[in-house]
Parts: structure tokens; sequence; C-alpha cells
């Protein structure tokens, strides 16, 4: 994989770079947006790895940017911890969000998760295509696409997946550890915050406001459930 890196902090940027560069992955650095946009534009790398402190537009905006005309996995790299700035990183198209200061350790396992699904989108066979239906919820897993009453919903490729874990398991209880290792392939404590966040986001597209039907059941302290929607909460 070719790797962007956007990394205004120099300490930061040399320890991504020294890591990838140390584990074999092909790499471009820069220090800013603008450069940041120029190269992602110009050699559309498979990943991006982006900061959202930039020193000359902030990083939602760089991801705004880069939706509008692509959509290759971009991880967040941040400082910032709250729920509420994962949240909107997420809304705007990110793919994944990493909380500084972050292990080095967990970074490649990401990166290797992207890898899995580059490959397995590169070698996903239309013969394997299968779909899923409950109540008004629709999942064309061939041409990974999820409808609700006919219309397309735009879910990130985290959300997807989230989506066809649970449809795949309809009526069993998927525990926050099979979950997390099946997205990532860890089960870090920040691997719980972002799936809560994910799960949450997930909720608000596919369960609107002003809906009584409801597809994902909470077990607290447990896991989540799709249910059919026929089936008593």
């Amino acid at each position: 994989m070719k790797i962007l890196v956007i990394e205004d902090d120099t300490t930061v940027r040399h320890l991504i770079v020294t890591t990838l560069d140390t584990h074999g992955y092909e790499y471009l650095s820069a220090k800013n947006a603008e450069e940041g946009l120029d190269l992602a534009s110009q050699e559309e790398p498979d990943v991006i790895l982006l900061d959202l402190g930039l020193p000359d537009l902030d990083g939602i905006e760089v991801i705004k940017k880069i939706r509008s005309w692509s959509n290759m996995p971009i991880i967040v790299i941040s400082a910032r911890s709250e729920d509420a700035d994962k949240i909107e990183a997420l809304d705007a198209g990110a793919d994944d969000y990493l909380t500084k200061p972050f292990s080095v350790d967990e970074l490649l396992a990401r990166l290797r998760v992207i890898q899995r699904r580059l490959a397995y989108l590169n070698e996903h066979s239309p013969q394997e295509e299968i779909s899923f239906t409950n109540g008004d919820l629709h999942i064309d897993y061939g041409a990974a696409s999820v409808t609700m009453k006919g219309q397309e919903l735009h879910l990130t490729p985290i959300e997807y997946k989230i989506l066809c874990l649970l449809a795949k398991n309809v009526g069993r209880v998927l525990t926050h550890k099979y979950l997390t290792q099946a997205i990532w392939g860890t089960c870090w404590e920040s691997d719980m915050a972002s799936l809560r966040v994910f799960m949450a986001t997930l909720r608000r597209k596919i369960e609107p406001k002003g809906t009584n039907v409801h597809y994902i059941q909470t077990h607290i302290g447990v896991g989540y459930r799709m249910m059919k929607v026929d089936e008593p909460l």
C-alpha cells in the first residue's frame, strides 16, 4: 500500500513515517493541508493518515474535500479525544479514528485491516452476491449498498461492516470483543470507544428520529443485536 501522512507535528510525522518505512510500506508525507491535498490528488494513495489540527485548514474540511472526489480510506490520528470530535470526523467521511498518544502496534493493526478490506474488494466475485432484508432495511452485499424504503443510505466503510456483521447474525448478541476483533483485529479500549461512536452514527442513519422501528438492540456491558423488526424489544 502507498500511504499518505498529513501531519504538521514534525516529531509525530517522523514517528509515523519511520514506522511505515520499517514495516515496508511506501509512503508520502505532507506538513499541511494544502500540500496533503495536492499529493492526494496527484499520487492517489491507498490510505491517508490525517491529523485534524493542521495549520492552514482544519482536518474535517480536508476530509470533506477528499470525499468530494475519492473514497480512499482515511484514518484520523488526532489529539481530539471527545466523542463529538470523533463523530464529526466520521460523519465527514473518515473511516477510522485513533487518539494521540497512540500505540504503533495499534496503528499497524488498523492498516492491516484496511489492507484486508482492499484485498477483499479487489477479489470480490459477482457470484457471491446475496442480499438481506429486514423490514424496510435492505442490504445488497454484492453492490455494498444499503437502502431504507428504497432510498440509498450513505454509510462509511466501518458502519457498513458493523451493519453486515449484525445482519448476518440476526437475533444473536454480538459482544463488544467479537465486533472489535472482527472490525479492527484488536480489542483495545480505544476500539471500544470507536465502536460506540460508529454504532451511534449508524443508528442515526437506519433509525432516524420519528421512527418507531428499532433494528439494533443494546445489551449494556455486553454488546449489540440485530432484531427482527416485528420482534418486540
